[in-house]
């Protein structure tokens, strides 16, 4: 069945609005007077026409707007609005017609009789998995509200933490580009000018003058060349690493390599141990959460790594020993894990545990890019006096001749 927006009058004369599923409008009219209402309007809210699933062409929302959809519905909730009720409050608060459309769809799979986390499910690109299990358990313990609450702070939390990596990574990824253009336009226009000077005398050139002048000829002739061929290594390098055996080995260099390394771990630890934190405090089993959090871990070796810790722990290990075990994982987090498990408290102490792991990303980034900068800018600096040198040189050997 489709869902359907109505508009429709009462017996006063009132205008009403809601949602409802069913076949057709035609159907959707006839059971609205026999709720003794007149149809006004009758719009399908489903705009590709799907019978299987029902599935809206929805985009994909922003973190922010999903923390903000979260909160918002966690306000509600919380102020004992039934969930029904909530999401037409929110159909109307929608930024865009697919949003609502797709709100709209879970309010009506709702009033089928569906829970939430089953009706949200329905649309992973809004919602993922994560989210849902979240939900899930929320409406199985009882404290739905709380759970969104939760649901909403970590996504701005996570989205923070993304800001914080995109804004380290903007301004040396800026630096490097300008320094590359800026060497490119010396070489293919700048050099030729000034160097054609010298060749018309006649006389040898410096050899760094003379190398100067094949590298500044060679861009020229084949610079679009060898930029094609940069495009076609980077195309079918991202092609060969959706291959999984050579994707899990590139990965696993990635782990030990001496800056990316430290990075990439701190990254994943942070990511699971908030997640884990949010799962276990909501009442979702250990096991379940490990394997629910195992999924959000794009490193391969990483996440291979918590899926065996939750093998260890199904077989009634620790889950310290276990990521201990694998040695990916940081030796602090390890032992914050151990005091957790030992005195009961694992869910405040994986709260903390994030904490830390995401101060030290931001820590260990912010450092990394302030040595950066002045390292790029070093080396700009002397390819630009490369440069000139190789300009000059010509020149003062000309005044020594002159002088003679």
């Amino acid at each position: 069945m489709a869902a359907f927006e109505y508009t429709a009058l009462d017996e006063s004369g009132r205008n009403r609005h809601g949602v409802l599923s069913g076949d057709s409008a035609r159907q959707l009219r006839a059971r609205l007077r026999a709720m003794n209402l007149y149809p006004v309007a009758v719009r399908a809210v489903r705009e590709d026409g799907t019978k299987t699933t029902g599935q809206l062409r929805v985009p994909r929302v922003s973190a922010a707007a999903l923390a903000l959809l979260t909160r918002r519905l966690a306000t509600l909730v919380r102020a004992g609005m039934p969930l029904d009720e909530a999401l037409r409050a929110l159909i109307d608060q929608a930024p865009s017609r697919r949003l609502r459309a797709m709100l709209a769809d879970v309010c009506a799979r709702i009033s089928e009789g569906a829970a939430l986390h089953e009706a949200m499910s329905v649309y992973p690109t809004v919602f993922p998995e994560f989210y849902c299990n979240m939900v899930a358990a929320g409406e199985v313990g009882g404290g739905l509200d709380e759970t969104l609450e939760r649901l909403a702070d970590y996504t701005e939390s996570r989205r923070a933490l993304r800001q914080s990596l995109s804004t380290a990574l903007i301004y040396p990824a800026l630096l490097t580009l300008v320094s590359l253009l800026v060497v490119a336009v010396l070489l293919i226009y700048v050099v030729p000018e000034v160097v054609r000077v010298f060749q018309d005398t006649g006389r040898a050139l410096p050899w760094l003058t003379a190398g100067l002048i094949v590298t500044s000829q060679t861009v020229r002739d084949i610079g679009w060349l060898l930029g094609a061929g940069a495009v076609v290594a980077l195309l079918s390098a991202r092609a060969l690493l959706k291959q999984p055996v050579i994707q899990a080995h590139c990965h696993r260099l990635l782990l030990n390599l001496p800056f990316i390394g430290r990075v990439n771990r701190t990254l994943h630890a942070a990511r699971l141990t908030r997640s884990l934190a949010i799962l276990t405090y909501s009442g979702v089993p250990l096991l379940e959460a490990l394997e629910i959090s195992s999924r959000m871990i794009t490193n391969i070796p990483l996440r291979a790594a918590v899926q065996d810790a939750a093998v260890s722990v199904r077989e009634g290990g620790r889950l310290h020993r276990a990521l201990r075990a694998c040695g990916w994982f940081p030796p602090l987090l390890v032992q914050m894990l151990a005091a957790g498990e030992e005195s009961g408290e694992l869910d405040d102490m994986l709260a903390r545990a994030a904490d830390y792991e995401e101060q030290e990303l931001r820590t260990t980034l912010t450092t990394a890019t302030a040595l950066f900068e002045p390292c790029i800018i070093l080396v700009m600096g002397a390819v630009v006096l490369v440069i000139v040198l190789a300009i000059l040189l010509p020149i003062f050997e000309m005044n020594q001749l002159v002088g003679i």
